[in-house]
């Protein structure tokens, strides 16, 4: 069951991969990217790294995108999107060369079934994100706050600068 979600999850992720280059439409590239993000961190639940998989799913599928969307509408990319002409065949017969070619050196790896020398009960005995949340709010709390209003200055300083000016304020 496990191999065959792991090879949905990456035949959907370099599917995914392809459309973010590929499409046209900048909204577009961002549900492919949403949807690449997410199979991404269905590949850390395969690894059983929940704290990785949790990483993937709020900082990336969730603050890097929603970045991502407010560029594309302080931006206005409607009169300058750049598309991809008449290269689909080449980039899609090196993109078929280069997985074919990783493909190979992955069957041939002598790696190919090594396992570690630690049980898994061992690994999976507390968790990797209890660890790392016990330290992140013990030993490094001032860290954490710090960064928290570093974020916060900044989005008060994107809000500004994007705000654009109104009759109201050209006046004063």
């Amino acid at each position: 069951m496990a191999l065959f979600f792991f090879v949905y999850f990456s035949l959907v992720s370099i599917a995914a991969g392809l459309l973010t280059v590929a499409l046209r439409n900048p909204v577009h590239c961002g549900l492919a990217l949403l949807t690449l993000l997410l199979h991404v961190a269905g590949l850390f639940v395969l690894l059983n790294a929940e704290f990785l998989f949790a990483v993937q799913v709020i900082v990336y599928a969730g603050a890097i995108l929603v970045l991502y969307l407010f560029v594309l509408m302080l931006l206005n990319l409607k009169t300058d999107e750049r598309y991809l002409h008449s290269r689909y065949a080449v980039i899609l017969f090196a993109a078929a060369a280069v997985c074919g070619e990783l493909l190979i050196l992955l069957l041939r790896s002598p790696y190919a079934g090594a396992k570690g020398d630690a049980p898994a009960e061992v690994v999976l005995k507390d968790g990797d994100s209890y660890a790392v949340g016990i330290k992140m709010f013990s030993d490094y709390l001032l860290p954490f706050e710090i960064v928290g209003v570093f974020l916060l200055g900044a989005i008060i300083g994107a809000i500004v600068l994007a705000k654009t000016p109104t009759s109201a304020d050209a006046e004063e």
